[in-house]
């Protein structure tokens, strides 16, 4: 576990708590850490907490404390981690790989010089962990894709990917929330619900939340859409 960390002042009320430069398993390790020690016991003045893959913003009242405070009250927490957080739920997603649901397919197994078949096992062996949201509600980015699956994004995004469209880049993978660009490619489509509705939980996953992806057929998934449609 990693407990050392610069800091950065963000305007007069937040503070940028950075373990690594690039991504980094171990740091987003930590970053998950630190997230769960705050919370369950929140130094003064503390309002928020937003991890991200290498690093964790915590606002703060400015009436309160300060940048230089809370990195001291941070810099203890460091000194003396919380245990590892676990990996949280294990969180099933299906999906469906018919050649319409999922374009990019036939060009990410020429990129990997596999078989659309394989590329399909690769992706279903994954060991998908939850690791921050962003850019839209609930994407979830999820690190874990499989070495020999990895492809760049795009030079191009695809304008209006449906809802649902599961899409990986490089190591990280995601299932769409909205339809919306992307530059990612897409490989399959999921009918389980990300958004859930709920005040309490608006989204499926939590931080930390592994993803179990699991192959469905067409009625499968024409069935589960229009149960998710109807609720």
């Amino acid at each position: 576990m990693i407990t050392d960390a610069s800091f950065r002042a963000i305007a007069d009320h937040a503070l940028m708590v950075n373990f690594a430069a690039t991504m980094d398993t171990d740091a987003s390790r930590a970053v998950a850490a630190l997230d769960k020690a705050i919370m369950a016991g929140p130094p003064h003045g503390v309002i928020e907490t937003v991890p991200a893959l290498v690093n964790l913003l915590v606002s703060f009242d400015p009436l309160l404390t300060d940048h230089d405070l809370l990195a001291a009250d941070i810099r203890k927490k460091l000194r003396h981690p919380e245990p590892a957080p676990s990996q949280g739920q294990v969180r099933p997603v299906q999906v469906c790989f018919d050649d319409d649901l999922g374009p990019d397919m036939n060009a990410v197994a020429d990129a990997c010089n596999m078989s659309s078949e394989a590329v399909i096992s690769a992706f279903l062996a994954g060991d998908y962990r939850v690791l921050m949201y962003g850019f839209a509600p609930g994407y979830a980015y999820l690190g874990g894709v499989a070495p020999d699956i990895q492809v760049p994004r795009k030079p191009t995004p695809l304008r209006d990917v449906p809802t649902g469209s599961v899409v990986i880049a490089n190591g990280q993978c995601l299932v769409t929330t909205l339809t919306m660009p992307t530059g990612w490619s897409i490989i399959g489509r999921s009918p389980t619900r990300i958004l859930t509705g709920e005040t309490d939980r608006p989204f499926l996953f939590e931080i930390g939340d592994a993803v179990r992806f699991e192959r469905i057929d067409r009625a499968t998934f024409e069935q589960a859409r229009s149960e998710v449609v109807d609720a």
